[in-house]
């Protein structure tokens, strides 16, 4: 018989086979041609093939509705072969099986008590022509005890069953939101050994052009002194390549600062002041930005051990990340500060979202690799070092987006080093 649970199954299975068979069996029994009860019992087949759409189409009322049409189709079954002294009395299993499948406990005795109450009235008319003996009282004292005790045993069947259903759902949304976590945490440990790697080669090439630039810088500034008060071309190219050089040394002093281990010096900070402080170096570098700020601090914030300047230097590339994206046509951003959890470990965790243009899917993945950029004068290490120093100080940072409608990113800086 189906259940609730079978209601996205096909139309016919091999359960409602197995009710067709019984139903079958009982048609060819005696009394063979009786017209009503042939009927009755094509009527109860159909219905058991069409049970669960009838239950599907009405959720809340289906089963017991579902139960009562049982109840009425083999009372009318009994009616057809003989009332009370009908050997068809069984076939009143259908509904208190039904109820049993479809109910809890309580609700499950209530039916299979309104079930032999409706086996008992057929005694009513009985009385009128026979009288009721002992033994026959017996036996009716042992048929309706018999469907209180399949529709317990059934029941307690069924329930059992669906604890252990939800067991087996609850474990399978466990284990998905571990492979989750795993995942992530895979991806976290494949960007921190692609920046190591490349840390390590941008080092190594900063300090092989350090010397060669010195030397153009200094070849440059002696033309600048031969040149001063006489050719006027000679100067101006000279002063061109100076400050170029002086814009590589700049780059490659970043490089270095990518490359070389983060020194932390940790101390117990308060977040919100170095979020605010953050938040006005960027306001200052775009003061006339369309740009309305929106901050959640979550009360009684503990001091959690960290580099301050290094986290306002996230902090302050974040927000600026932000302004830059809604430079254009304004927005909102969002910055929250509260109490989290993360792999077992209790701190705080930063969320930082704007109403941006949002970052493409396929990009979310490459945005803290070095190098990676999609700015014209960007040179792709600002997301990089945010979390060169988030991983220095055992922290987390994720990031999501949809298109047009923002980006997020969160950071949890652990309570504990």
């Amino acid at each position: 018989m189906p259940t609730v649970a079978d209601n996205d199954r096909r139309a016919l299975n091999w359960v409602d086979l197995v009710w067709l068979a019984f139903l079958t069996g009982l048609a060819m029994l005696q009394p063979l041609f009786e017209l009503h009860k042939q009927i009755t019992l094509l009527a109860l087949g159909i219905y058991q093939i069409f049970e669960h759409r009838f239950v599907r189409a009405l959720p809340r009322r289906g089963p017991a509705y579902s139960v009562l049409i049982k109840i009425v189709l083999a009372s009318a079954v009994v009616n057809c072969t003989g009332g009370i002294e009908s050997s068809y009395y069984l076939i009143y299993f259908l509904p208190v099986v039904t109820a049993a499948m479809f109910f809890g406990a309580a609700q499950t005795l209530l039916w299979t008590a309104l079930t032999s109450s409706a086996y008992l009235l057929f005694l009513i008319p009985a009385l009128q022509v026979y009288r009721l003996t002992s033994e026959g009282a017996t036996e009716l004292a042992i048929r309706n005890l018999f469907f209180f005790l399949a529709a317990i045993v059934i029941n307690r069947f069924v329930l059992e069953n669906r604890r252990q259903s939800q067991r087996y759902r609850e474990l399978a949304e466990t284990l998905e939101e571990t492979n989750r976590q795993l995942a992530r945490a895979q991806d976290e440990r494949r960007r921190t050994e692609r920046l190591a790697a490349l840390g390590q080669l941008s080092a190594g090439l900063a300090h092989e052009l350090r010397n060669p630039l010195a030397i153009i810088q200094g070849s440059s500034e002696m033309l600048v002194k031969r040149s001063a008060g006489g050719d006027g071309l000679t100067a101006e190219l000279a002063g061109n390549i100076s400050g170029e050089v002086n814009r590589l040394n700049t780059l490659i002093t970043r490089f270095l600062n990518f490359a070389r281990p983060s020194e932390l010096h940790l101390r117990p900070e308060l977040l919100a002041p170095l979020l605010d402080r953050a938040l006005k170096h960027v306001h200052d570098r775009w003061p006339d930005a369309r740009v309305t700020v929106e901050r959640q601090y979550a009360d009684g914030l503990a001091a959690i051990p960290l580099d301050a300047d290094l986290c306002e230097q996230v902090f302050t590339n974040l927000f600026a990340n932000a302004y830059e994206a809604m430079e254009t046509s304004g927005g909102t951003l969002r910055v929250a500060a509260g109490p989290a959890n993360s792999t077992g470990r209790s701190g705080v965790e930063v969320e930082i979202a704007d109403s941006g243009p949002g970052i493409p899917p396929e990009l979310t993945t490459q945005i803290f690799n070095p190098f990676f950029t999609t700015k014209k004068a960007g040179v792709g290490l600002g997301l990089s070092i945010v979390s060169k120093i988030i991983d220095d100080h055992r922290g987390a940072l994720h990031v999501s987006s949809e298109p047009g409608k923002g980006a997020r990113f969160r950071i949890f800086l652990p309570g504990e080093q």
